[in-house]
């Protein structure tokens, strides 16, 4: 008896089987599947100009304000004219002494008083004169500036009184027919994965978050200097409650990246999960019932925190954290991240 109360404490004793290793696990998407690229942007409408003076000169009049109509046509402001006035006249001057000469010597010339190229060199003083009129004419008529379109002033940037320069902005106008647009400046990797045609969804915050539908309608070909951004330009049906300027997040439902060399169709799994890599192929654990197999895959290279990887079927699972503790043919048992945190 004290020999079989010996040999059952000794079973007692005997160590509890270790549990799985706890690791985590990510599920592969099918290649090519839908995937989302989000931004902010402003809404805008496709058609706003920026108005300005090709001329320097006193602003003497504006007659509009932030928010009114204008016509196509209408005077939106008006320059000190003095300037340009005393020029035409001075060049309408200068270009009637210039044909009175060439009249003159072309008379003097046909009698044999005056040499062929005293004629040539008075009509090439003639042409200029021309050109210097035509010239201040055009100047002239840019004493006034006309809104090229119907529409609303969306700003008002000068007064009257102020000396403005050529190229001044002096107004902003946009013309209500053309679309309201939502231009989104995304980084070049996702604006890559953008095609005209795809959908959006727009949430604008002053709709109380309400979503619309939207249309990629163009994508830019080439990025901004200092931020590297593209800009995507998505069209939305006709809101007249919708403001220029106001800000709005867009999703859109864009295509999974890809490698840019020709090849089999690739999926994207986190980056951790592979185990090594050589060339176009790497390994993988893949999760079999609770077992972890080492699987060799086609690889497709790095895209940020993701690798593209091929040769997974579509819904299998991969370990992520903790592979690099498991062995092939090994159990585990997947955990959330904050267990795995914990057992560590």
């Amino acid at each position: 008896m004290p020999l079989l109360a010996s040999c059952g404490g000794k079973a007692e004793q005997a160590e509890a089987p270790a549990l799985p290793t706890p690791v985590e696990a990510a599920q592969v998407a099918a290649p090519h599947a839908a995937d989302a690229v989000s931004g902010t942007g402003t809404l805008e409408r496709r058609r706003e100009m920026a108005l300005s003076f090709r001329i320097a000169g006193v602003l003497t009049r504006m007659s509009v304000e932030a928010g009114d109509s204008v016509r196509a046509g209408q005077v939106i402001a008006t320059i000190d004219p003095a300037n340009l006035d005393a020029r035409q006249q001075q060049t309408s001057a200068d270009l009637e002494r210039a044909r009175r000469d060439v009249e003159r010597d072309r008379a003097l010339f046909e009698k044999g008083y005056v040499s062929r190229q005293r004629l040539d060199d008075r009509q090439s003083v003639l042409k200029s004169a021309q050109a210097a009129y035509s010239s201040a004419s055009f100047d002239r008529r840019w004493a006034q500036l006309v809104s090229p379109a119907s529409g609303v002033v969306l700003a008002r940037t000068a007064q009257t009184g102020e000396v403005v320069q050529p190229g001044q902005v002096v107004a902003r106008v946009a013309d209500l027919t053309s679309p309201l647009v939502l231009r989104l400046p995304l980084a070049a990797r996702d604006a890559a994965r953008v095609r005209v045609g795809d959908s959006a969804r727009v949430r604008v915050e002053d709709l109380d978050g309400q979503l619309l539908n939207g249309t990629v309608t163009r994508v830019g070909e080439a990025a901004d200097t200092r931020t590297g951004a593209v800009t995507v330009e998505i069209e939305l049906a006709g809101r007249p409650e919708l403001r220029s300027g106001q800000i709005a997040n867009a999703e859109l439902t864009v295509r999974a990246a890809s490698p840019a060399r020709a090849g089999p169709a690739f999926a994207r799994i986190p980056a951790e999960a592979v185990l090594e890599a050589q060339g176009a192929r790497a390994f993988v654990l893949r999760l079999d019932r609770g077992v972890a197999r080492r699987t060799a895959v086609g690889f497709g290279g790095f895209d940020g925190d993701d690798a593209l990887v091929s040769g997974l079927a579509d819904g299998a699972q991969v370990i992520t954290a903790g592979a690099g503790f498991v062995s092939d043919g090994e159990k585990v048992r997947v955990v959330d991240p904050a267990k795995l945190a914990g057992s560590r």
